[in-house]
């Protein structure tokens, strides 16, 4: 086997990289607070395509008793932890969007260098 095909066999780690660089890359990079969201969630779905990817066996089974007996059986925690952590993402991302309506109707704008100077002009005044 190749270097080359070591390095292709290997896509899902690099789609999860792309996936994660491009999701940190919006929260940093970004001011308006709803991008910051979905660059989270596109961090977090690295994380999940990373955990699935790391639980994968090749040829295993699930582990349920066979008669005809399985050697090989893949660990079923990850999808576990997997469907607990989207189930706590979807909760996390809809507060995160309910805070951020809420700012909207509050300051009238999402970009955080606008709300960070509305706010000094408000510690100015008071």
């Amino acid at each position: 086997m190749t270097v080359l095909e070591t390095v292709l066999g290997l896509y899902n780690y690099w789609i999860v990289i792309l996936l994660m660089m491009a999701g940190f890359y919006t929260v940093i990079a970004r001011g308006n607070l709803a991008k910051k969201i979905i660059g989270l969630n596109i961090f977090q779905t690295s994380v999940f395509l990373l955990y699935i990817s790391m639980g994968y066996v090749e040829g295993g089974t699930a582990p349920i008793v066979d008669p005809d007996g399985a050697d090989l059986y893949t660990n079923p925690l990850p999808s576990v932890l997997i469907l607990t952590a989207i189930v706590v993402g979807v909760a996390t991302t809809a507060l995160g969007l309910a805070l951020v309506v809420r700012i909207r109707e509050s300051y009238g704008t999402l970009e955080e260098d606008e709300i960070l100077e509305i706010e000094d002009r408000r510690d100015g005044e008071a």
